[in-house]
């Protein structure tokens, strides 16, 4: 009696367990160059530094809702939006279609621009790359986000990167995605120039103030997805009850 009854309370558990909801997670795949990946400058010596937008921006959607969201930094230095359509140039893991297809990830950020400027490409290739990204990116599924990258302190070259952040807010007006436009955003500042640390990568400081316009836009979109999920956890949880016609047995609702 004593081994049926454990091997009873096992067996309850173990359909507890399978039948608890399980807790929705949000993966959020961050594309971009040597900005997104983290590079900063200092003492003449530049690399990727931890203290940057990405680690931020997690650091931020973790602090509200724990480690149910992860942020992954798919930035790579002196790249553009071509070479990632196209699955080619430094770090290339094939064409963005295909990266796609087998991405868990809800939601993608999207930033590119300064190479461009630096390759002496024209805005319209620009654009036409960065709506590829975006079409492809909604016909699988994802939710992409667009980013505007952040100034640059060269008056000439910041100038052909204002036409850049324009297609870029081009792109997201038709396709009606969401933008994060750090270009505006970080050229309002009065001090924005002391916070790079070169002509192209902010400061930690200047990459933790764009964590925060990233987080002011992807923070209801994570907040959605959620939502969503709990929708669906309940649903898929409602039982019918069985309807009876007796007086003793009245037809009880599920709402």
């Amino acid at each position: 009696m004593h081994r049926a009854a454990l091997c009873a309370l096992a067996f309850a558990a173990t359909l507890a367990w399978a039948d608890a909801p399980v807790q929705p997670q949000v993966l959020i795949e961050a594309f971009g160059d040597s900005t997104t990946l983290g590079i900063s400058c200092s003492d003449g010596h530049c690399g990727p530094r931890d203290d940057n937008a990405v680690t931020y921006l997690q650091e931020q959607l973790r602090a509200k809702y724990g480690e149910r969201v992860s942020v992954v930094n798919d930035g790579v230095g002196g790249t553009m939006a071509t070479q990632l359509r196209d699955g080619t140039g430094p770090g290339r893991k094939g064409a963005w279609k295909d990266r796609l297809a087998a991405s868990n990830a809800q939601i993608v950020t999207i930033n590119y621009g300064i190479n461009e400027v630096m390759h002496n490409q024209t805005p319209e290739q620009f654009y036409q790359a960065e709506t590829d990204l975006v079409k492809t990116a909604q016909a699988l599924g994802k939710l992409p986000v667009l980013q505007t990258s952040n100034p640059m302190p060269d008056g000439r070259l910041n100038a052909r990167l204002a036409d850049m952040a324009a297609m870029t807010r081009r792109v997201a007006a038709e396709q009606h995605v969401p933008l994060v436009d750090h270009y505006a955003q970080i050229s309002a500042m009065a001090d924005w120039k002391t916070h790079m640390s070169d002509g192209a990568h902010p400061k930690p400081e200047l990459y933790r103030a764009k964590a925060q316009q990233d987080f002011q836009v992807i923070d209801p979109l994570v907040r959605r997805l959620f939502g969503v999920a709990a929708l669906s956890q309940r649903q898929s949880a409602r039982v019918p009850t069985p309807l009876h016609s007796t007086s003793d047995n009245p037809t009880r609702g599920n709402s």
